[in-house]
């Protein structure tokens, strides 16, 4: 009898020991979007909608954003393990935060070209970088390309400007009116929010940050030195299964938006399609990631940013490009031949 309680006990312990271990190589990972659920989210939502980081396991939740500064510093703070932020963003807080204990580490290109851009209306009579001398521009003061616009002023020899802030949803809604001359913004965000109030593409002049002189990346995957130290495992399955999602979004952009809007109902699908759609052909699948391969960085790129970051931000201390990034979680180069073809 003895015996018999023995052995069911010990087939017992060691169910519970085997339970225990199954859970315990799951791995709990919350994520920091850089913004709301709008299309570029579905690089993110749809690997997580398909099993891709439960197959690796890894118990990932995904909440929104409020901008790249937000996301930088949650990952930070430690309450978020991994994100997606602008790498401008994550070289302004190393560079003003030298004593941090937690510096967050990009470690996967995603938007190979910032997606920043001066918008203007047609009617103003602005074309050209050269006409914005002397003129109104608004944007949040957090916004990307208003903390980049001094790269964009010396590269294009523009001068004089003058700066409205403004909360990011009256941003068109001011361009749209007239109160200000241009805009700042993603151009994947702004051109789709002027036409919802009543703006025509054709009746914007876009000027792309990276077609007027302008390298700077754009986002990136960040990851807390903390996860890094202790699960660089998680990291590296994190961006394995991310760059497998990543490819089917750029494949089928319009079937990766359900995934969206089953984070946010209210989305309209087609508009967030274009906005998906746009992203990928502005700032992921463009000339420089293909050269470059997706996924990673160009060193001399890199410090050329850092040092334009210092100069443009008026950082306490200077961006030490070797602290920011770190490209050994990268999954095979197979793996991240994830780019459609142009």
């Amino acid at each position: 009898m003895n015996k018999r309680f023995l052995l069911k006990s010990s087939v017992a312990l060691a169910t519970v020991f085997s339970i225990g271990v199954s859970l315990a190589q799951t791995t709990p990972l919350k994520f920091q979007l850089d913004w709301r659920f709008e299309g570029p989210a579905a690089l993110f939502l749809t690997p997580a909608a398909k099993g891709y980081f439960k197959a690796a396991k890894l118990d990932v939740t995904i909440d929104a954003g409020n901008g790249s500064g937000g996301t930088v510093t949650r990952v930070a703070s430690g309450a978020y393990d991994i994100g997606f932020a602008d790498l401008a963003a994550l070289m302004e807080f190393h560079a003003n935060n030298p004593d941090a204990p937690n510096k967050p580490v990009a470690v996967m290109m995603v938007y190979n070209d910032t997606p920043a851009s001066v918008m203007a209306l047609k009617k103003s009579g602005i074309k050209t970088p050269s006409d914005l001398n002397g003129k109104k521009l608004g944007a949040p003061v957090f916004d990307a390309g208003r903390k980049a616009f001094p790269i964009f002023a010396k590269a294009n020899n523009i001068s004089g400007v003058q700066w409205t802030a403004m909360d990011p949803p009256l941003r068109e809604t001011m361009l749209a009116r007239g109160d200000v001359d241009a805009i700042t913004g993603f151009t994947f965000t702004s051109l789709l929010n002027l036409e919802a109030r009543g703006v025509k593409a054709e009746d914007v002049v876009v000027m792309p940050y990276a077609s007027h002189g302008v390298k700077l990346y754009g986002n990136v995957i960040i990851a807390s030195p903390k996860l890094i130290k202790e699960n660089p495992a998680a990291v590296k399955a994190f961006l394995v299964a991310f760059a497998k999602g990543a490819k089917e979004v750029m494949a089928n952009p319009a079937g990766a938006i359900a995934d969206v809007k089953a984070r946010d109902g209210i989305i309209n699908a087609e508009l967030e399609t274009r906005r998906l759609k746009l992203a990928i052909d502005t700032a992921i699948n463009s000339p420089n990631a293909r050269s470059e391969g997706f996924g990673q960085i160009n060193p001399a790129r890199l410090s050329l940013m850092a040092s334009q970051v210092s100069d443009a931000f008026s950082t306490k201390n200077r961006v030490n490009a070797d602290a920011v990034w770190d490209g050994s979680f990268l999954p095979t180069k197979a793996e991240l031949n994830v780019l459609p073809a142009k």
